[in-house]
């Protein structure tokens, strides 16, 4: 649904440090860099953008605002957590399950240097069960058609669609 988000800076470079190491624990890598103005980060596009403010304005976080990304494991939630921390993030909620976002949703939340909300999440979907195909299952009419139409040719006088042949060409 998301082509991708930009968060406010004040500093490219030193946010570099911390996003290079924070979403380098997920698995995500830098993708693009305009030093001083803006860098991105994604899985061979650029999803995630940090950059100085259109306006040359000072930046600042939304209220309620954050950015989730997400995880392969509990383990990648849990280094995503412990190098924000290690990077200068603070901690807004560590890494654990959230039971009031899902029984599945398993994830950590940090402030980054400037104070934006991110957040690292795991959240598995249990996959439905399917019950294996069988030879009942398969579409009999279907099949039937077929050999009524081969019926229905091999009726014809050989005459007249040797007639018809000598028509079309």
């Amino acid at each position: 649904m998301l082509h991708h988000v930009s968060v406010g800076v004040r500093d490219v470079a030193s946010a570099a440090e911390f996003y290079d190491a924070v979403l380098g624990a997920l698995g995500y890598k830098r993708t693009a860099q305009y030093l001083p103005y803006a860098i991105a980060y994604g899985e061979g596009v650029s999803e995630f953008w940090i950059q100085l403010p259109h306006d040359r304005d000072a930046p600042s976080p939304g209220n309620g605002a954050h950015v989730g990304f997400s995880a392969r494991s509990r383990d990648a939630v849990h280094r995503f957590h412990k190098a924000a921390l290690a990077g200068g993030g603070t901690d807004d909620g560590a890494p654990g399950p959230r039971p009031d976002y899902g029984p599945d949703y398993y994830g950590a939340f940090v402030r980054d240097p400037f104070g934006n909300k991110v957040e690292a999440t795991l959240h598995v979907v249990a996959k439905k069960k399917t019950a294996p195909r069988t030879k009942a299952r398969t579409k009999p009419a279907a099949r039937r058609s077929v050999k009524a139409k081969a019926k229905t040719k091999s009726r014809r006088p050989a005459a007249k669609s040797v007639k018809r042949k000598a028509k079309r060409r």
